[in-house]
This record gives structure tokens, sequence and C-alpha cells, in this order.
């Protein structure tokens, strides 16, 4: 017959376990129900931009998977700090969702050193949602036919050569700058305030070269006023099929503005994981697929370590670009 120390015993740790049990069935239940009501999509940028039409494609489709509806919320300003930092001091409960791209999680770190938020340490990543590759365009007048015959051209004219971008620090200027290391050329930056200001100096031949995004630059080679060389993605992309990677010349070569789901660090790992499936299922939607390639952006999904391994070697070729070629947002 049990002493009463040991009945006692056993009672107590019966107890525990009890308490354990119910203690996690909040969790398991809230995860369960998750999401009960509208979920924020913050757009760190303007509306009518990308990044917001990007988010009102996938929002709808989205909500339909997740058994709710998802709002999207614009938050521009500061080049995309101002709404990314919104949700890195958001409740971790899935509810603020950002979606991010490489100018606020893979540039806007290495260019400005004193943002409110660390791009790692205050974010969940959830999902690598889409690339949007640029293209490689050159005036009508050109000698150069192809990737190989422009540099071939630019190594003969050293200095001579000049290259447009939309504003020091930014994508279009980082891709040429990526482009010039590899090749070993020495081309003249010109910057603009937007690659559309750019555009009738290139077509008149006033500027030599720029990498500008799929959708904005493709419609100026359609109508015959542009050239377009190559495609920054590391492979054709089905989007500009006709186009030859630049990669194909210089190994390795890759640019592309990705975007992504994050929500504030700490988020469940179980809503974590809903959030991803539901979003992998809306990518693969062929509706959603077709309104993603006439915005000029290629679906991704995958799974949260798959993001966050991109987006860190995103991250450190963009950091160590800025930090060789000494380039600033100034």
């Amino acid at each position: 017959m049990p002493s009463i120390r040991k009945l006692f015993r056993h009672q107590f740790l019966l107890g525990l376990f009890t308490i354990s049990v119910f203690a996690l069935q909040p969790s398991l239940g809230w995860a369960q129900s998750y999401p009960n009501k509208p979920v924020r999509m913050i757009v760190p940028f303007p509306a009518g931009g990308a990044t917001d039409l990007f988010a009102r494609v996938l929002s709808q489709k989205l909500g339909e998977k997740l058994g709710n509806s998802v709002v999207v919320e614009n938050r521009p300003g500061a080049g995309g700090t101002i709404g990314s930092d919104v949700v890195a001091k958001a409740t971790a409960d899935g509810y603020t969702l950002l979606l991010a791209t490489s100018s606020t999680h893979s540039i806007g770190p290495s260019l400005n050193p004193r943002m409110p938020y660390d791009a790692v340490r205050d974010f969940t990543p959830v999902v690598h949602v889409g690339n949007a590759p640029s293209i490689m365009l050159v005036p009508n007048s050109s000698p150069a036919t192809s990737v190989q015959s422009w540099i071939e051209h630019a190594k003969k004219n050293p200095g001579k050569l000049n290259y447009a971008s939309s504003g020091n620090g930014t994508i279009v200027h980082l891709t040429a700058e990526l482009f010039k290391s590899q090749a070993g050329l020495f081309i003249v930056h010109i910057p603009y305030k937007g690659t559309a200001l750019a555009i009738p100096d290139l077509t008149s031949g006033k500027l030599d070269v720029m990498f500008d995004s799929l959708p904005t630059g493709l419609p100026h080679v359609r109508d015959g006023r542009l050239r377009a060389l190559g495609v920054t993605t590391a492979k054709r992309s089905p989007l500009a099929p006709d186009l030859p990677a630049i990669a194909d010349i210089l190994p390795g070569f890759e640019s592309n503005t990705w975007f992504g789901l994050y929500g504030p660090k700490g988020l469940p790992a179980d809503v974590q994981l809903k959030i991803n499936a539901a979003v992998n299922q809306a990518l693969a939607d062929t509706e959603i697929k077709d309104k993603l390639a006439r915005l000029g952006i290629e679906p991704v999904g995958g799974s949260s370590q798959q993001f966050a391994t991109m987006a860190t070697a995103d991250a450190a070729k963009w950091k160590k670009m800025i930090v060789e070629r000494k380039i600033t947002a100034e």
C-alpha cells in the first residue's frame, strides 16, 4: 500500500501536468482559429506603385485562403522605413504583416545605419512572394546588339560611356554598379529622379545604358524606341523569354527587386506556418499568376527558411557592393 507521502507526490505531479495542458490549450486553440478578424498588410510605399499593386492582387486571394479579409494599408515615407517600423513595433499575433522589398530589407539597412529597426532581429520572415526582374536597355543607335558586344564597346571606350539610374542607392543604381564590377568596366553614373525621366535621354542617345524594371522598360522595346540586351534574372525569365540572361555572359550576375511577407519578431511558429501555406496556395492560382505577370512579377513562394536564407544572401551582396563602391543615398 503506497505511503501517504508517495500518494501526495503522485497527486502533485498529476496536478502540474493538468495545469501544463490547460496552459497550452489557449495557444493551440488560438492558432487553430487564426485569423478571427481582418489581417492588416502594411505596404511601406504609396498607393499605385508596384508594391501596392502586388499587395492588392495578393491580399484578395490570401484572404480567401485564410478565411478572413486581408486589408492593405499604405504607410509610405522615408524609403519604406516608416511602414516597416510600424510592423517591427506591432504585436506579434499575425494580424499585422509587412509586404517588404529588397529596398527595405536588403539595401536600406546598408545605406542608412540609423534605421529605427533591425531588418533581421525585429522581424519574422514568412514567405518570399515574388521577384521583379530588370532589363538592360540601350538606345537604338548603340553599336551593341548583345550584352557581350556592349561590354566590348565599353572596354574600348573607358570613361566615355554613361548609365542612368533612378537615384543614388536605388536598385537601378546598384544593378549597374554590379554589372560594372563583374564586367570590369569604367562608365559614368548619371542619376535621375526616376527612370521615367531618363527614358527620353536614353532614347535620344544622350545616355548609353540603363537597367530598368521589366514592366516599365519592356513597352519601350516593343514600341521600337529602345533595344533590350538582356534580363537580370539568373536565367531567362518567363516574363521575357526572348531575352537572354546577363548571367550567360557574366556568371553569377543576378539582380531582382524581391517582395516578401514579414511579421514582427516573435510571431508564433504555427501562425507563421499557416500564413506561409496560405500564400503558397494563393501564388499557385492561375489567376494570380496572370495578374502578377502583367505587373512584371514572377511568383516565388517556398518555406520561411528559404526566404530568410535568400534575404540574408541578398543583403550581404548589396552591403559588399555599397561598401566597396562607397555608395551613399545622397
